[in-house]
């Protein structure tokens, strides 16, 4: 009889141009947001509040968009990375769309690239992932770049293609969603006085606090995405890793940094684009994540007076407080706390 279960995609099974159709459609509810919020503490008040929302001419409080981005990502999981052995990269992410609760949220990927290792026992795969919600809107799409191990190392490697990604979002393809207006924007609701006139190239923030994992929160919150990887749950066979414990899901150290981001950042209510995004060192229960951001750049966006973006780049540390900003040596190496480099694009309002 066939073997009915699912051993996962190893390296050799992806081809350049295949689309794969992930499983288990999502819909998203109240409770998600709740347990979202219940474990990484986001105080940002468009997601908080159905008030704050209608009066920037939304229906309802969204989802926070990392939230749907891990809800979307997770679909990937089962086809992609079930045999990874890291998630290396990030690109050319936009959030299209907003999602409330009630949405219904599907993923198809394409494989935009490959490239066997010099070992030859695994190789990079490449993909694009798109959301979609249960009207055929597109909510997320981005590109991920993610080691697999090969399920035989005598197996031809395929021709190697690179995809070319741009360094980050073009300001003409950030997508500003249609029903915001900040003409009743309240600072007192929102918790921070500072808008985009008050940020400027090259500043740095240290956001001050810091938040311990614990065991059973990253494994929830990796469940609430219902992401399968087994380095996340298997502590049976992950003991005899070189790791030797489970690993926190990237993503819930890049949920910790954007909650963390709000001492600082409090307007930033919109993640427009990931443009770039690296996970530096592994991540595991116990540690204390900190987190900083530099802004990268200022941004005008045509046709809009009212609203502009900020390209930041935040930095997240384990045991290792930000205040003088750990970051890259002369050389090029990170500070030994560095867990998270993000590259990423926010809206924010302007002082009019």
């Amino acid at each position: 009889m066939a073997n009915k279960t699912n051993p996962g995609n190893f390296f050799e099974d992806f081809s350049l141009g295949q689309v794969l159709v992930h499983a288990t459609p999502r819909t998203v509810s109240e409770g998600d947001i709740s347990l979202y919020t219940a474990l990484y503490g986001s105080r940002f008040a468009l997601q908080s509040a159905d008030t704050v929302a209608q009066s920037l001419g939304y229906p309802g409080a969204p989802l926070d968009d990392l939230l749907a981005f891990h809800m979307v990502f997770g679909k990937t999981v089962g086809d992609i990375s079930l045999n990874a052995i890291a998630n290396l990269g990030y690109a050319d992410g936009r959030f299209h769309a907003p999602v409330y609760p009630g949405d219904t949220l599907r993923t198809t990927s394409e494989i935009i690239g490959l490239k066997e290792n010099s070992k030859g026992t695994s190789g990079v795969v490449y993909v694009r992932s798109t959301g979609i919600n249960q009207h055929g809107e597109i909510v997320i799409d981005y590109v991920r770049w993610v080691m697999v191990r090969k399920r035989d190392p005598q197996s031809p490697a395929p021709d190697t293609v690179i995809p070319q990604l741009p360094d980050c979002v073009a300001l003409e393809n950030l997508i500003v969603p249609s029903e915001l207006d900040v003409s009743q924007y309240d600072i007192t609701d929102a918790g921070g006085v500072h808008l985009w006139q008050d940020y400027t190239l090259g500043e740095r923030i240290d956001h001050v606090d810091g938040f311990t994992i614990e065991e059973a929160e990253h494994m929830l919150a990796t469940r609430l995405y219902q992401n399968t990887a087994k380095v996340h749950f298997n502590q049976h066979i992950q003991k005899d890793s070189p790791m030797t414990r489970r690993l926190v899901y990237g993503g819930h150290i890049m949920s910790l940094a954007r909650s963390l981001s709000f001492n600082g950042l409090a307007n930033a209510q919109w993640v427009a684009a990931i443009n770039a995004g690296r996970h530096v060192a592994p991540s595991f229960a116990g540690d204390t994540i900190y987190a900083w951001s530099e802004i990268l750049d200022v941004l005008e966006l045509p046709g809009r007076p009212d609203i502009g973006a900020l390209r930041l780049r935040t930095i997240a540390t384990k045991d290792q407080p930000c205040g003088e900003f750990p970051d890259k040596n002369d050389a090029g190496d990170y500070h030994a706390s560095v867990v998270l480099d993000l590259d990423y694009t926010v809206l924010i309002p302007r002082r009019m």
